[in-house]
């Protein structure tokens, strides 16, 4: 009974589990703002809304980069696929991919010929689990694992490794703040959602709710985005940054290097599902960690 956190950042999982069990608020959802045109905050977010507890708050992903240089002379040219990562015979070099399974066993099923609509029906089958893993295994005596988010950026830096999964926001970063010569590959991208909820018996509830009001209101979505490459969540806020562009707080385009843009998205993706990785994720980690030590 003793609240001292007003609002909390969730992942689906999380914003179904508190939900439920009755750990968040449910939110009045006619006080939150609409698009210009009129669209409701829920009919304008780009994923399923997992219940009345929560807002939106940013997207991001799982993505494959180089650094500019690194395939230089080679036969195949650079990468451009989730195919060509698996693919070191025509794309040489060690593959930098972090030590738990989510998007690495999606990617590894797309890179294997499944189509994104399709991955998470075959990861429901046996027979599906297993084709991701012998996907990764067809790389997997060139993996160097990493566990921070900062350790990819270093990996591809030093050439340790010529291509890594790595979070878009790192990347993004690291080109924005350090012109760092890093090419990111959209094909076969997986993007995560983050939520906001309200603690239920917060003594603050009016304030936590006129918070809640603002950040997912389209114009403060899109304003996150003038800071780091995570994504609104709203269409409408990607929308603005398009129509406004440079946008970056130092002036430059961010839709290059946005998740959720239109160029992203053109390409082979997936949204994560968060109902598959709750019921399936304790068997996929504990293979997935006994994949690491074979």
């Amino acid at each position: 009974g003793n609240v001292t956190w007003d609002i909390i950042d969730v992942l689906p999982h999380e914003a179904r589990v508190g939900c439920d069990e009755g750990l968040f608020e449910e939110l009045p959802r006619d006080v939150f703002t609409p698009a210009a045109d009129g669209t409701s905050m829920d009919d304008d977010i780009m994923v399923e809304v997992p219940n009345n507890c929560v807002v939106p708050q940013i997207f991001w992903s799982y993505v494959p980069f180089y650094q500019k240089g690194a395939f230089d002379g080679n036969a195949a040219g650079n990468p451009e696929t989730i195919a060509d990562f698996f693919d070191v015979k025509n794309f040489p070099g060690k593959r930098g991919l972090h030590t738990w399974g989510n998007a690495s066993i999606e990617m590894a099923l797309m890179a294997d010929g499944v189509a994104p609509e399709d991955v998470y029906d075959t990861l429901s089958t046996p027979e599906g689990v297993d084709r991701a893993f012998a996907k990764l295994d067809t790389i997997k005596d060139h993996v160097v694992f990493w566990s921070a988010g900062a350790e990819p950026l270093e990996l591809v830096k030093s050439g340790e490794v010529s291509m890594s999964l790595a979070y878009n926001g790192r990347i993004g970063a690291a080109v924005l703040s350090e012109g760092a010569p890093f090419v990111t590959n959209w094909d076969g991208q997986v993007l995560e959602e983050e939520w906001l909820a309200m603690i239920k018996g917060t003594p603050n509830a009016d304030e936590a709710l006129k918070f809640l009001i603002h950040a997912s209101a389209p114009e403060q979505q899109a304003g996150q985005a003038k800071w780091i490459t995570y994504a609104p969540m709203r269409k409408s806020g990607i929308e603005i940054i398009a129509a406004n562009e440079p946008w970056f707080n130092t002036g430059v385009d961010i839709l290059p290097l946005m998740p959720n843009a239109s160029e992203a998205l053109s390409q082979k993706h997936l949204f994560a599902n968060p109902s598959w990785w709750s019921d399936n994720g304790d068997s996929i980690s504990e293979r997935f960690t006994a994949w690491m030590g074979q």
